[in-house]
């Protein structure tokens, strides 16, 4: 009861404004009145679990994605993708996802995505016709990328709050990040074909080959960034806090020297937004240690596990139960507080029902997706809101278009089809 009581304290004092890292502490005191516990012995256990050197790939990551929005990087790749996509219509709305995928796979943040791409491309959608609600509500689900194409923070978080391996988390989510590009794609073309009147004139074959190449070039110190995160990753060349560090180091001389737009003032200002961000994240962080520890002292995971198992007799039900019960807080709560909240209780539970805990990263990944645009909290889509200037009122409609006809369905195959998670995992070597 003492952990229903926190849990829901919790997410009351979120709901009425209260900051994060408060309503954090507010549910480790709750927890430590109800299990009569000395939490002073506590708060050095959940710093010793933060003093982690995975961790120091956060402010690196989110460092890298502000230098990528300031120096010029984001806008050569959305260029790039423009050109091989297509400036038509359709190509516009499909550039947009691309973008934001390959934009995660630098920064690994959806928040960046959503100031860079979003400042870059909704003025020249609007003039192929698209309305501002339906292109900021297309940019909050497709900035959401960044948390399924590795690198991604919340994969980094959810490992060493599990205890996982981080390689293998990010490999996790590949599978379902690329399948829900795809389903947003043939979403957009059809809103397009059926709304917008068709495609307007194509360029000719050979002038976007013509456009490719020249953007291309422009491009190409930005298009080796992704390559060396993942292949210094998963060649063994460096972990992925060493891949950080060589994302910042590689990020700033381009955008110093090569496309000339970042100056010594915007890289401070990348270090303040990115030590800003980490802070607030650590502090949670080292709460829901402490909360975690309580958790397992009072045997909750244990508890909660006997109460599903003995409630629901199927493990497809008990999937179903979570995945509901993972947007309904995502609703209400950031990715950051629902991985570090939900994370530790929920995998002995997939444990029971034979869920590998690298699957459930995808799963936990994908539902994070949907409840991070869904009101009442639905922090990215706020934020494309303010990108776009546009009220909520015009979002919600096509926001809940992609979520049930892309997100859901993403959710639903990775979740009952573990091999969409786990067949890199299991090629790398990291799951049996």
């Amino acid at each position: 009861m003492g952990a229903i009581v926190a849990i829901v304290a919790v997410v009351v004092l979120m709901m009425i404004g209260v900051p994060v890292v408060f309503a954090f502490a507010g549910m480790t005191l709750i927890l430590s009145i109800a299990y009569d516990v000395d939490v002073s012995a506590l708060m050095t256990t959940g710093f010793w679990s933060v003093n982690s050197v995975v961790l120091v790939a956060l402010p690196l990551f989110v460092m890298t994605g502000y230098l990528m929005q300031l120096g010029g990087i984001a806008r050569r790749l959305v260029e790039f993708v423009e050109a091989m996509v297509g400036r038509s219509k359709t190509g516009m709305g499909t550039s947009m996802v691309v973008a934001c995928g390959i934009f995660g796979a630098i920064s690994g943040t959806a928040s960046a995505a959503v100031a860079s791409i979003g400042s870059i491309m909704i003025d020249p959608m609007e003039k192929h016709g698209y309305t501002r609600g339906y292109t900021s509500a297309l940019l909050g689900i497709s900035s959401l990328l960044g948390l399924l194409i590795p690198p991604s923070i919340t994969m980094i978080l959810y490992a060493v709050v599990t205890r996982q391996s981080v390689a293998a988390c990010f490999l996790a989510t590949i599978g379902p990040g690329i399948l829900l590009m795809i389903f947003l794609s043939v979403l957009n073309i059809l809103h397009v074909n059926r709304n917008l009147g068709g495609n307007d004139e194509r360029p000719s074959f050979r002038e976007r080959l013509a456009d490719s190449r020249t953007t291309g070039l422009r491009a190409l110190p930005a298009l080796f960034l992704p390559v060396i995160i993942l292949g210094g990753i998963y060649g063994g060349i460096f972990t992925p806090t060493e891949a950080a560090a060589v994302a910042v180091c590689y990020a700033i001389p381009v955008g110093l020297f090569v496309y000339r737009e970042l100056t010594l003032k915007k890289i401070a200002q990348s270090m303040i937004e990115a030590a800003t961000t980490t802070g607030l994240i650590m502090i949670i962080l080292v709460f829901s240690f402490v909360a975690s520890r309580i958790f397992t002292f009072e045997r909750v995971p244990q508890e909660l596990t006997d109460l599903l198992l003995g409630t629901f007799s199927s493990p497809i039900l008990i999937l179903l139960m979570v995945n509901v019960f993972l947007i309904l807080l995502g609703m209400i709560m950031d990715d950051v507080s629902l991985i570090a909240i939900i994370s530790p209780l929920m995998v002995p539970v997939m444990a029971e029902i034979g869920v590998s805990p690298v699957h459930f990263a995808a799963i936990i990944g994908t539902s994070v997706v949907i409840g991070a645009n869904s009101p009442p909290m639905a922090p990215i889509l706020f934020m494309a809101c303010r990108v776009g200037k546009v009220g909520m009122s015009e979002v919600i409609t096509p926001a809940v278009y992609f979520m049930v006809f892309a997100a859901f369905p993403v959710m639903l195959v990775t979740t009952y089809w573990p091999p969409l998670a786990l067949f890199l995992p299991r090629l790398f070597g990291f799951v049996q």
